[in-house]
């Protein structure tokens, strides 16, 4: 090259560092082209890297085949453009050409630069391919590659993945380091991240700097662990980048998570001039703790100074944590979103429908997930977590049904969402389903994932195996421990209970409302009255904890089942607080189990004054003077409920065959086996009337005959759907049904007797509990009077 050719060519590439617009470029590109330079591939590349810069990838493309033939390096900007530009499948593509068509050998750059591609496909095939082939060429331990794997097995949600690539590099950079911690922390692997830092800190302290500290300052405010996050700040302010913006803007969000908003508002104002993130992490400190107008004003301030705002201020507005009271105001920022096309966004969307969900107001916020032209992975959670927040648990499931069809990866987030409704609905068989799922994906070091699996198999019926996942797993939180405690409440097993409770307290874990709360109500369902009294005395001395209404009514359960009513009433007049409905629940309740007319009309006249719309309350009163063959007051109750217009939740009964869910009401005759299933019953009713069984109708309807009430609770419907169990499965198989209210007493004493007949075991759930039945008895009784239980529960009529 001539020194003339050579000094034009220094002058263009100055240009090119310099240019500013497309327009620009491609002057200086014609200009190289006129000057001869159109084959220098030093030159080229730089154009074309200026191409990138610019999102001019077309073009980009075009200068690149226009090359004979492109070494290593055009080839690694090219394959860099395309995946910096969203353009993952030409990215692909381009590098499958280098391997295919040409003699030149992808370098650590050339994979990192198509791994980060395969970060934004649709499927992670493609990752991992490219993954095995990088091992192949010998980059397996390449601290460079190493980051890009790591970033994309996150993406992806394949945590395990991304920590063995990790754990099998040799030697860590910052980077590698960073791209782990904060890929944890975006998998809800709040601990694993802070771990992780430690471990760099550990191993290369020197190397510590505020992106480090930014990354995993948010792990730390979602497990709200506010002591910590101090000793970072503190570690930050050691190693002088405490005031770096993005270190401050982490900061805040830590201390407004952890409910320290004054101290947010502090650090806050330290910044001299709060860029757009910093202002976004203030109004959400504001909406995650209450502060709305505070939110709205800064938001305003936002819009006045003539800052375009994006879609993490709107999230930041929205009030996730605080959306009761805010239904106008979340109309108003959906409406602003729209206007300004903000609503696109899957993060605004997500936040709008997750706000929608906990207002009850699923009808709109379903619309505006039907409405989101890409729904991320966020928006499935959001809809799928709403629809289970509402109880409506079918609909859930059947949404990720649908996206598990639509190739959408779930995530924890969704598993645990999912495991909740299963939990609800009592669908094992679905429940075991997304089990096998959370292995596929690696999930179970998941401590989120591995707790809402506890949690579905206790309240599905499989108490061992929820044990059997508790003992397995090596870190436990207090939402582990209270999961478990309340299983073997609702199996009314009240010793493992509170011998776990023992073991949560030497553990290190402190127990929260929650904890009392399921031990105290597992102590109830036990007839532990000492040690249930013993729990709720040691609240306040022995762990600062000030018991709420819940806890207040667990105490007047316990000794109301007891039989210590008086007590229990000398329990209530003695809160430091004005019992609610709870508590008088409680009460009535008990009245219910020991026929004791006189408190329990005390009981309700409290009940009708505090809720008057709970129907609830006027059946289980109605039922009590049935009971005592006061047949007008009874009726008396009724003709108020009728007055008032008040409607009973009607009584359903769900079985699960192979994986197929059957629904049974009362007198239900709409199950394609109906002919078979009352051709059993009838079956059953002989054996039983043999046997020496008799209906209990003291709580059916009093101005029918006798024979017609018989009628009436052998229809019900947990009867059906054991009797269709009978036919549907394998002699000898465990039956399990679900019923959304109490098992009233008739159908308690059939079972027994159907147990007994048929040699199988039935596990009943109902609203309350799980009832285990075995040769005609319960085996898990309840030592109050266990047959009486369900004397408190509403008659389920048609």
């Amino acid at each position: 090259m001539s020194v003339r050719t050579s000094g034009t060519r220094n002058l263009l590439v100055s240009l090119l560092k310099g240019a500013k617009a497309l327009t620009q470029l491609t002057q200086i590109h014609a200009q190289i082209i006129v000057n001869g330079l159109q084959n220098d591939l030093s030159t080229l590349t730089k154009v074309a890297h200026k191409l990138s810069d610019f999102d001019a990838m077309c073009y980009a493309r075009d200068l690149f085949f226009s090359v004979p033939k492109p070494d290593l390096f055009l080839f690694n900007v090219i394959i860099r453009g395309f995946s910096s530009n969203n353009m993952p499948q030409s990215s692909i593509l381009l590098f499958t050409h280098l391997r295919k068509s040409t003699v030149l050998k992808p370098d650590k750059f050339t994979y990192s630069f198509t791994v980060s591609a395969a970060s934004s496909w649709f499927d992670h095939g493609v990752g991992v391919l490219l993954h095995g082939q990088a091992i192949v060429d010998g980059y397996e331990s390449d601290m460079f590659l190493g980051s890009a794997l790591v970033d994309m097995y996150c993406r992806f949600s394949l945590v395990e993945s991304a920590r063995k690539v990790f754990d099998r590099i040799p030697v860590k950079d910052p980077v590698l380091y960073n791209t782990m911690i904060s890929g944890l922390m975006k998998n809800s692997c709040f601990e694993d991240s802070i771990w992780v830092f430690w471990e760099m800190l550990k191993n290369g302290g020197n190397w510590l700097d505020s992106t480090s500290v930014a990354a995993v300052l948010p792990a730390v405010a979602e497990l709200q662990e506010l002591r910590l996050g101090m000793e970072i700040q503190c570690l930050g302010l050691k190693l002088g980048f405490h005031d770096h913006v993005y270190v401050l803007t982490g900061l805040v969000s830590l201390y407004s998570k952890c409910g320290e908003i004054e101290k947010a508002k502090l650090l806050f104002r330290e910044i001299n001039r709060p860029d757009l993130i910093c202002c976004n992490a203030m109004i959400s400190g504001y909406s995650c703790n209450g502060e709305t107008e505070s939110s709205v004003m800064l938001f305003k301030k936002l819009l006045a100074s003539g800052e375009k705002v994006k879609s993490s201020s709107i999230v930041g507005l929205i009030p996730v944590s605080f959306p009761f009271g805010h239904l106008r105001l979340t109309d108003s920022i959906h409406s602003f979103s729209v206007k300004t096309s903000i609503v696109s966004n899957s993060s605004v969307s997500s936040a709008l429908t997750t706000v929608y969900s906990r207002l009850n107001e699923i009808e709109t916020a379903r619309q505006l997930f039907d409405e989101s032209s890409e729904k991320s992975l966020a928006s499935w959670n959001a809809m799928i977590a709403g629809y289970t927040q509402n109880g409506l648990t079918e609909q859930a499931i059947s949404l990720f049904q649908e996206m598990q069809m639509s190739n959408v990866i779930p995530n924890p987030v969704t598993i645990t969402s999912i495991l909740s409704a299963c939990a609800q609905l009592g669908a094992l068989s679905m429940g075991k389903w997304v089990h096998g799922l959370v292995r596929i994906r690696k999930f179970e070091s998941n401590i989120f994932v591995s707790t809402a699996l506890i949690d579905m198999y206790a309240k599905c019926g499989s108490i061992v195996e929820a044990r059997q996942l508790f003992d397995l797993m090596p870190e436990k939180n207090e939402v582990t421990w209270n999961a478990m405690i309340s299983g073997y409440g609702l199996h009314g097993r009240g010793q493992e209970a509170i011998k776990l409770f023992s073991e949560m307290m030497h553990s290190g874990i402190r127990p929260t409302g929650v904890t009392f709360l399921s031990t105290l109500y597992a102590c109830s369902h036990a007839g532990l009255v000492r040690e249930g009294n013993e729990i709720f005395e040691s609240m306040v001395p022995d762990h600062g904890f000030k018991p709420s209404a819940e806890h207040y009514a667990c105490m007047v359960d316990i000794l109301g089942r007891a039989g210590q009513l008086e007590k229990a009433l000398e329990f209530i007049k003695g809160l430091p607080v004005e019992p609610g409905p709870p508590v008088w629940g409680a009460l009535l309740g008990a009245c219910m189990i020991h026929k004791d007319t006189n408190l329990a009309r005390v009981a309700s006249e409290k009940l009708f004054e505090l809720d008057p719309e709970n129907v609830g309350y006027y059946v289980l009163l109605s039922n009590l003077y049935s009971a005592e063959k006061n047949y007008p007051q009874a009726a008396s109750v009724r003709q108020v409920v009728k007055k008032r217009r008040l409607a009973k939740t009607p009584g359903c009964t769900l079985i699960e065959v192979g994986e197929t869910p059957h629904v049974f009401t009362s007198g239900d005759r709409s199950h394609p086996q109906t002919n078979a299933i009352y051709a059993k019953l009838e079956e059953l009713s002989g054996k039983m009337k043999e046997a020496g069984f008799q209906s209990e109708t003291v709580t059916a309807l009093h101005d029918v005959e006798e024979e017609e009430k018989e009628l009436m609770v052998n229809l019900h419907s947990e009867k059906l759907a054991i009797a269709f169990g009978l036919i549907a499965t394998e002699p000898g198989s465990e039956i399990r049904i679900i019923k959304n209210l109490r098992v009233c007493l008739d159908c308690h004493t059939a079972t027994k007797f159907i147990s007994k007949i048929t040699e199988r075991v039935i596990v009943v759930r109902d609203a309350n509990r799980f009832h285990h039945f075995e040769d005609g008895l319960m085996t898990n009784p309840n030592p109050i009077k266990q047959s009486d239980d369900a004397m408190k529960n509403p008659i389920e009529r048609q």
